[in-house]
């Protein structure tokens, strides 16, 4: 972790995009504080796209065509929806600095959401950054039962359709782990990453 940027500070995005491709990332302690720190862990989380594992229960529930997919189709409205408090989440990471940060990374097309919709309503979904053959998965949330699995599910095969060969998620959770999320150390996943970040995937339109 490093010194905090001063309060209303502006992330610059030549320094985020360097800083991802260095396997560093930004947080804030919640959403309300106007600080951020830099974010190197010692052990990486990782899907590996080859082994990524769709419980037999969301598998019915995708069946089922209960929501609309759609990429980037209102990146500000999830990473809002992403910053929310909710009953389980008090608070999020994701302060203002943040938020616009990611923005504008949209804007330059390295910044990217999968969202679930149903009847015109956004429900569920998630963003994160793409840089070479890596997609570094952000943040998630939920309205409505299963909605940011079948988005999760819809990333992935979007991945392996582009050609991306790495999805990182920065941690592990319970949740991750039933798709097959793995901790990997920080040496073996820079390594991962330098070699993903080789080459190009697209991964819109």
């Amino acid at each position: 972790m490093a010194r905090p940027f001063a309060p209303g500070f502006r992330i610059p995005t030549d320094l985020l995009l360097k800083a991802y491709a260095s396997g560093v990332f930004p947080m804030a302690e919640s959403a309300s504080d106007p600080e951020v720190f830099w974010v190197r862990p010692e052990t990486r989380g990782i899907i590996p796209l080859g082994s990524f594992h769709v419980p037999k229960s969301l598998r019915k529930t995708i069946r089922k065509g209960l929501f609309e997919i759609r990429f980037d189709f209102d990146f500000e409205a999830t990473i809002e929806a992403c910053a929310e408090s909710r009953e389980d989440r008090r608070s999020t990471w994701i302060n203002g600095p943040i938020r616009e940060a990611y923005v504008q990374l949209h804007g330059m097309g390295h910044c990217h959401s999968v969202e679930a919709w149903r009847d015109g309503r956004l429900v569920g979904g998630l963003y994160g950054v793409s840089m070479g053959r890596v997609f570094f998965g952000e943040s998630m949330f939920s309205r409505e039962t299963d909605a940011s699995k079948v988005c999760l599910v819809s990333l992935v095969e979007r991945l392996k359709a582009r050609g991306f060969s790495l999805l990182d998620t920065q941690f592990t959770t319970e949740h991750l782990k039933r798709f097959g999320a793995v901790d990997v150390p920080r040496a073996r996943y820079e390594k991962m990453l330098a070699e993903a970040l080789q080459g190009q995937a697209v991964f819109a339109p």
